[in-house]
């Protein structure tokens, strides 16, 4: 690879860090070809992006992204996948359900949102951190719970005046 080449990956790279705050790195070496051919058909389906990355460019794009990584680089050793996904959980969920079938993929750190998880350990975190679609279903059943106790108490009250005006005091 030509000095050119290696600037252009570099760059590549730091746009992609740059347009994501989810990013995974995982070690995936010792998968022959038909199981990383499903690790990368499940990734498809989560929509999760996976790309074989070599440590010194990645950490070199790392070096000239504006977001802060760190101890996210000293993971950076043997063999490293780069996976990006939109859902904070995505990439976690797609390694733990892969993990019942085989070893690998291992966890050797992640960036969410501004905060760095670090080791394989780390994983079952990764997997209960909600995503923005679910805080907003969430939400949504949080709001609409009183909504639901008035219209079940108004309709308990007969649907006379004077019932729905003391289900409406009461509440």
């Amino acid at each position: 690879m030509t000095r050119e080449e290696k600037s252009q990956v570099i760059q590549d790279l730091t746009a992609q860090l740059a347009d994501t705050n989810v990013i995974y790195l995982a070690d995936i070496s010792g998968l022959d070809a038909g199981t990383t051919s499903n690790l990368r058909r499940a990734c498809f389906k989560a929509n999760v992006q996976l790309a074989v990355v070599k440590n010194t460019l990645l950490e070199k794009a790392m070096e000239a992204s504006d977001k802060d990584f760190g101890e996210l680089p000293t993971v950076l050793k043997g063999n490293t996948s780069l996976l990006i996904a939109e859902a904070s959980n995505g990439p976690a969920k797609v390694i733990k359900e892969f993990r019942k079938k085989s070893e690998k993929p291992l966890l050797k750190g992640a960036f969410v949102e501004e905060a760095i998880y670090i080791g394989d350990d780390q994983l079952d975190t990764l997997v209960n951190i909600k995503s923005r679609e679910e805080l907003i279903g969430d939400i949504v059943t949080l709001l609409q719970s009183p909504a639901k106790n008035v219209v079940s108490a108004l309709q308990s009250g007969g649907g006379k005046l004077s019932g729905i005006l003391k289900t409406l005091s009461e509440k």
